[in-house]
């Protein structure tokens, strides 16, 4: 009756929907939602240790029933008929109890149902709120829950809100911890960044900026990279400089001079060209070429490093993505079964 009757309202809505403004439709997934929160994974781990141990209890009731039911099968032929009717009546009672104890702990009305009902309904209590206060932000005129009796033969992607809605209740959860600033601060992004999302041109301007912005911080810092090798090479020349005057001072400019001479005329190895195994001869640097050559390298690593997060977090994305994809066409293939 309830999917008759909602039926019924979609064909009138979408009647009206030429004359009116239109109607903006989202949809969530509740379990979802509730697997990426991390208090709704501790009360499922904490229902599931009651659970484990009222199923010990349970097998531990019924092993003692077996026992029963042996010994008498065993023993009728030495009992009286006073003695076997009073073993029967004694596991008649041991069967009603194992019954009235499953009952109690996994009917219908059960403390399992229960108890999840009280661990977990304050957490969807805070998605409803959640799922609200997006429909009153955005607009939405109704948003379902693809995880419910409503049955959704199609839903398209961009309808699906639900990674939204775990962000907002992420950033709820964040917020009892920040200062004035602080949520002051993440409102205004949380605006900015629904604005984008509403606004297909609001996103490119953005776009556009965040492009700019980034060439001017690549600009900065090429800038002060440039700046710092030339305090390198002034820092060097200066302390050259400070190195001869301190030698002409203790008067061993001579020596110095003399010892140079005698480096030109018998140059260590270590001063020479070097020449590798497969015969060709490697330059040595001078202290320039070396420390820019260590700074390419050093650019080189980072650009490497970048790329490998870049590829990681395309893998992530992609994994999400798939996971998430065969969640929705096995949900559809329980439905159809």
């Amino acid at each position: 009756m309830k999917r008759i009757l909602l039926f019924i309202a979609f064909i009138s809505i979408f009647a009206n929907a030429q004359t009116a403004r239109g109607v903006k439709i989202g949809y969530i997934d509740m379990e979802y939602i509730l697997e990426k929160v991390p208090d709704y994974a501790d009360a499922i781990n904490q229902l599931e240790q009651k659970a484990q141990k009222w199923k010990q209890e349970i097998e531990t009731k019924r092993n003692e029933l077996n026992t029963l039911k042996e010994n008498l099968k065993t023993e009728r032929v030495l009992l009286t008929k006073e003695l076997i009717e009073e073993r029967e009546e004694e596991i008649a009672y041991f069967e009603k109890e194992l019954l009235d104890y499953q009952e109690k702990r996994f009917g219908p009305k059960g403390d399992l149902i229960i108890q999840k009902s009280v661990l977990v309904k304050p957490i969807q209590d805070q998605i409803f709120t959640i799922v609200q206060d997006v429909a009153e932000q955005r607009k939405y005129d109704f948003i379902f829950d693809k995880s419910s009796d409503l049955t959704m033969l199609f839903a398209a992607q961009k309808y699906d809100i639900s990674d939204y809605v775990v962000k907002k209740l992420t950033s709820s959860q964040k917020r009892e911890e920040m200062s004035k600033k602080q949520l002051k601060a993440l409102e205004a992004k949380e605006a900015l960044e629904e604005s984008i999302e509403d606004n297909p041109a609001v996103a490119e301007r953005q776009k556009i900026l965040d492009d700019k912005k980034a060439a001017r911080e690549k600009l900065i810092e090429e800038r002060q990279k440039a700046i710092a090798d030339k305090k390198a090479v002034a820092a060097e020349k200066r302390q050259k400089m400070l190195d001869e005057r301190e030698a002409k001072k203790n008067g061993t400019v001579i020596e110095k001079e003399s010892t140079e001479d005698q480096n030109k005329t018998t140059t260590p190895d270590s001063d020479k060209d070097k020449t590798t195994e497969n015969g060709n001869v490697e330059k040595k640097l001078t202290p320039e070429e070396t420390r820019q050559k260590a700074i390419d390298d050093r650019n080189k690593k980072i650009e490497e490093r970048k790329k490998a997060l870049e590829e990681k977090k395309k893998k992530l994305a992609a994994d999400k993505e798939a996971a998430k994809k065969a969640k929705e066409e096995k949900t559809e293939t329980e439905k159809k079964e």
